[in-house]
């Protein structure tokens, strides 16, 4: 039975010999496409060998650099700042337990050659040591009434624990609570209390907090922080009187 073809159709042989042409032409682009960036890729290594060498060998003496620095320099330094530091902690420990100024002095500046932990902070930088030789810097200074060196190393002093981190926000705080700047004061306040919330420092900070607050017209957050103390911690030592403060928060509040 004869089949009907349009006028110039072409048969279905032709066509697949067609498209198979296409796809071989096809094909043959794509593969010296390929082969052309292959090519030039090789070109380009082959022609820039000698900066990719160098390029590599940078790298891997920064890496190797970095791994030897922290090994051969960072690690000994800190081990030896720590080791200097011990007679300076001891004086402040000392210091600490007995309210003695001499011994806050032989703290901060040392003696008998020993170093102190203004020396640390100095001779020392960028080691943990020294990092918190800026909290016992400023804590010195805090004890000593120096209140103004006080502020100044404990900003130094960074800490992920939740009470030394607190109490050194909140004893920046004291400071300028010493220094009558209320208003940093209370900020500061808050800030401790927002960096932890523990059954140590929060009560404490809470409560400074409020009183601070009532002194700068801030009658409601006062309020607020008086509240806490009596809600979340019951068995605090700030919780005593603490509802006369509530009462008192409350009707300045008003």
């Amino acid at each position: 039975m004869a089949t009907y073809k349009k006028k110039g159709s072409k048969s279905k042989s032709s066509r697949n010999k067609l498209e198979e042409l296409e796809n071989k032409s096809a094909t043959a682009g794509i593969i010296n496409t390929l082969d052309d960036g292959a090519s030039k890729t090789e070109q380009w290594v082959a022609t820039n060998q000698k900066y990719i060498f160098i390029t590599i060998a940078l790298v891997a003496s920064l890496v190797f650099g970095y791994l030897g620095f922290d090994k051969f320099i960072q690690q000994p330094a800190e081990v030896n700042a720590m080791n200097e530091m011990h007679p300076a902690q001891v004086h402040f420990e000392s210091a600490n337990q007995t309210k003695n100024d001499s011994l806050f002095n032989l703290a901060l500046n040392g003696a008998d050659g020993k170093l102190g932990m203004i020396d640390i902070i100095e001779n020392y930088s960028g080691t943990k040591a020294s990092n918190l030789a800026n909290y016992y810097a400023g804590m010195s200074y805090l004890n000593l009434n120096d209140y103004q060196n006080s502020i100044k190393y404990l900003s130094k002093f960074k800490s992920d624990d939740e009470i030394l981190g607190a109490t050194a926000i909140g004893s920046i705080a004291d400071s300028f609570s010493q220094l009558n700047q209320f208003e940093d004061a209370f900020e500061y306040y808050e800030k401790a209390i927002n960096y932890s919330n523990n059954g140590f420092t929060s009560p404490m900070y809470l409560l400074k907090a409020g009183y601070i607050g009532l002194e700068i017209n801030k009658s409601k957050k006062s309020l607020a922080f008086f509240n806490r103390i009596k809600n979340e911690f019951p068995n605090s030592i700030e919780v005593t009187n603490i509802d006369a403060l509530i009462g008192m928060a409350s009707a300045s509040a008003k």
